[in-house]
């Protein structure tokens, strides 16, 4: 996907399906794996309008549900990526 395709994926207030399942008071864990393997980790990096990426929601909606949310998605956009250039021993 292209920055301009990313771009198509908001809605106009700038929001990502990631901004608003973050902003939820109750984020599904079904969806985010739904979102994760649908779309580029680049749309994590959005900012909407009021200049705060998803992530930027979800821990400021902290509980130990959206931790756990937190960890997944980290683990999805940054540790997974990893193994699959062949470095899982210094991953652990």
């Amino acid at each position: 996907e292209t920055k301009e395709e990313d771009a198509l994926l908001v809605d106009e207030f700038g929001m990502t399906a990631f901004h608003v399942l973050f902003s939820t008071t109750e984020p599904s864990e079904e969806l985010l794996k739904v979102l994760l393997a649908k779309y580029s980790h680049r749309i994590l990096d959005c900012k909407d309008f009021n200049e705060k990426r998803p992530l930027d929601y979800l821990v400021s909606n902290w509980t130990e549900t959206t931790a756990a949310l937190l960890q997944k998605t980290l683990q999805s956009w940054m540790v997974d990526p990893l193994g699959r250039w062949g470095a899982p021993s210094w991953m652990e």
